[in-house]
């Protein structure tokens, strides 16, 4: 099963740490790989309005539903406190 989520306000480098936080292992490629999920990230610089812009970064979750059920929600409310 697979799962996107997209979050602004982070970086790629504290999204990876809270995914260590929450049992990966930062590959050399930048995967993040658990025993029962892995993640991938990228991200890119997107507008708001006409003169702001902000790091989303978009997460691409994989594994088992069961897996994903429990890793994304811990992994988005990390998120959402860091971009506040």
């Amino acid at each position: 099963m697979r799962r996107e989520k997209s979050f602004r306000g982070i970086s790629e480098r504290l999204a990876r740490k809270y995914l260590e936080n929450l049992g990966g292992e930062v590959r050399d490629d930048g995967t993040v790989v658990a025993e029962e999920w892995e993640a991938s990230l990228s991200s890119e610089t997107v507008s708001i309005g006409p003169t702001v812009e902000l790091t989303e970064v978009t997460i691409a979750f994989e594994g088992d539903e069961e897996s994903l059920d429990s890793v994304v929600p811990k992994f988005s409310q990390k998120a959402m406190r860091a971009g506040g």
